[in-house]
């Protein structure tokens, strides 16, 4: 018997009798969503192991630690302000020239930071990347569900999520290789985006169904919209990013505190975590059948709380690494897991849209964490963070591994014996 699940409530019935799917067979097509999905990691990662380079540099400005985190995490503010209307946008007018448009932006607004001179502007040119971001991911996770459905779609997001873990390896070991010679290297790296724009224009077309100036599929209707699968999905994501964006942001400054200053080394710690993050979701697909949706949150905030407590306790780069390797496994079952949710629930007409709300909820969290992290550690210390962000992750571990259970109980043969 099919298991139910809490967060899908159509699957992909309403999206076979709503509009066709478009399946996607030329492998270059294929390649290049994969690298347009790699942006998104970029856009924060490269810089992530300058960031005490860049406070030192600009130490005599007010606030210049807070602000020194906001370097990485602003782009998160725009992304969350303009997913939504990205996602209108590409579900109205197409998803193509939104995404060629969106990539030009990341490529010059990434590399301001070779050039500006402050810590305001390199804010500002942050936020320009922020908006750019907005849609490159917005049109990309929009067009994974227009080409493919079904086990398919899952397998293409186990694989998504395992080439953005790999780029993240290459972009932070990049960057941290790169803040040795000088903390604005990194903001180089930006420049591949426009490398990438040809391939864009080349192999990314437009889903007939959703050719600009066609108005038939905004007019399909909204059949069994499940509101509260996405809000509560919506709300899974912020929180997640919130409690993930501890590893970024705060890291190379607990590493500091363990003897550990070399950005090099910042930047394989995180890397390692994209690696593990890569591994387990290649697997995502297989495990995902096995265990619902439910059950692959519960699967994966598990793994991340423990990660969590493992860097709580570690007195060593050595144990830094291997609570990487374990939180970013957890990390690498729930991306994939809610990207492909995000898909099986939304209406074919609505895609764009539910693509935008899913990326401003990753990113509002992204925005938020330092605003959580920063006064509690300055209160109660690093370890202290770790560890009681560890402690919520796994409440939530246990909430949907109960969930999944009364899923698998509800989806089980009704039982012969009688009920009293």
């Amino acid at each position: 018997m099919k298991r139910l699940d809490p967060l899908v409530l159509r699957a992909d019935s309403t999206a076979s009798t709503a509009a066709p799917t478009v399946h996607v067979n030329l492998p270059w097509r294929k390649v290049t969503l994969l690298l347009v999905s790699a942006l998104t990691i970029m856009s924060g990662a490269t810089i992530a192991p300058s960031l005490p380079a860049i406070e030192a540099h600009f130490a005599a400005t007010e606030n210049a630690a807070l602000l020194t985190r906001f370097v990485l995490t602003m782009p998160a503010l725009l992304i969350a302000l303009c997913a939504p209307l990205a996602g209108s946008l590409a579900d109205r007018y197409g998803r193509r020239r939104l995404l060629i448009g969106a990539t030009l932006l990341y490529g010059f607004a990434g590399m301001s930071g070779l050039l500006l001179g402050t810590l305001h502007g390199l804010l500002v040119g942050r936020a320009l990347l922020g908006m750019a971001v907005a849609g490159t991911m917005t049109t990309a996770t929009a067009l994974v569900g227009d080409y493919f459905a079904g086990p398919e779609r899952d397998r293409f997001m186990g694989l998504q999520a395992a080439f953005i873990g790999f780029g993240g390896l290459v972009f932070l070991t990049g960057g941290g290789v790169l803040a040795e010679f000088h903390w604005r290297a990194p903001f180089a790296v930006y420049g591949l985006a426009l490398v990438l724009l040809p391939a864009i224009i080349l192999y990314i077309s437009e889903p007939s169904r959703l050719a600009p100036g066609s108005m038939s599929a905004m007019n399909q209707p909204a059949v069994g919209h499940p509101r509260t699968a996405i809000a509560a999905l919506f709300a899974i994501a912020a929180l997640n990013s919130v409690v993930f964006y501890l590893v970024p942001t705060q890291l190379p400054f607990y590493l500091q505190t363990l003897g550990t200053e070399a950005p090099s080394q910042a930047g394989l710690a995180i890397g390692l975590f994209n690696v593990t993050m890569a591994a387990m979701s290649l697997a995502y697909g297989r495990t995902r059948h096995r265990v619902g949706i439910m059950g692959m949150f519960g699967v994966g905030f598990g793994f991340m709380a423990a990660g969590y407590g493992l860097v709580a306790a570690a007195g060593s780069y050595p144990a830094i690494l291997a609570a990487m390797a374990v939180t970013g496994i957890g990390m690498g079952a729930i991306m994939p897991n809610l990207m492909a949710s995000a898909l099986t629930i939304a209406p074919p007409a609505l895609r764009g849209r539910v693509a935008g709300g899913l990326t401003a909820s990753i990113f509002v969290g992204q925005f938020l964490s330092p605003l959580v992290s920063q006064p509690w550690i300055e209160s109660f210390g690093f370890a202290a963070a770790f560890r009681d962000m560890g402690l919520l992750l796994a409440a939530v571990a246990v909430g949907a591994g109960l969930l999944a259970a009364g899923s698998r109980r509800a989806a089980s043969p009704v039982s012969t014996s009688p009920r009293s």
